[in-house]
């Protein structure tokens, strides 16, 4: 798996923005030609029969998110703000998931990537339905991850309203940046206090 082509989707319709208002074109045509361009390696990757999974299909739905709420009609104010209604809807997928699904998303997400790698204990499945620890980690974990990106959401609608124009969308690449990485650290300190990371339950056997 990897992430490099949601990245490079997201990072690339942000720098195309700042060209295209460099050569004159106005802000509402400039979003929703970045819209449509970070599509462009997602769909590409998947017409060459490629599926994502894990974080990389959690990016590409929030790619072609981004996407749809740039059709809908609107200022320019609310094509700025369109990546908080994105940042929200997964807060409440987050959310949703501890109610509705079999699994924690947070739990769903993790599990192809690190999973008795990188110092993770092992055998999940079996730890779930075991060891109720490792379930309240995950809840909590799917628990923290709505509460950022519902905040992120805030911050979002924030910037879009109340700077100009111009600063939104390098701020809203920032933003996903930040909000990755202080939730990444918040959650595995949760990860390594509860013993799923070089801890004492990685040695225990089943």
């Amino acid at each position: 798996m990897t992430l490099l082509r949601p990245v490079l989707g997201i990072a690339g319709s942000t720098a195309l923005y700042y060209l295209m208002r460099h050569l004159g074109v106005s802000v509402y045509a400039a979003l929703v030609v970045g819209a449509v361009l970070s599509l462009v390696p997602a769909v590409a990757s998947m017409a060459r029969g490629n599926r994502p999974s894990g974080l990389e299909a959690f990016f590409t739905v929030l790619l072609f998110a981004s996407f749809a709420i740039s059709l809908l009609p609107g200022d320019e104010r609310f094509l700025l703000a369109k990546d908080a209604l994105i940042t929200g809807g997964v807060g409440s997928w987050f959310l949703a998931s501890l109610r509705w699904a079999d699994r924690p998303l947070a739990y769903q997400f993790a599990k192809p990537m690190v999973e008795g790698r990188l110092g993770w204990v092992g055998d999940w499945e079996e730890r779930w339905e075991r060891d109720e620890w490792f379930r309240r980690m995950w809840r909590t974990s799917s628990v923290l991850w709505a509460l950022g990106t519902v905040l992120d959401a805030a911050g979002r609608v924030v910037m879009a309203y109340a700077l100009p124009p111009d600063l939104v969308p390098g701020l809203n690449l920032a933003m996903y940046v930040a909000t990755a990485v202080v939730l990444n650290v918040v959650t595995t300190v949760v990860y390594v206090r509860a013993g799923a990371i070089r801890g004492r339950r990685q040695r225990m056997t089943a």
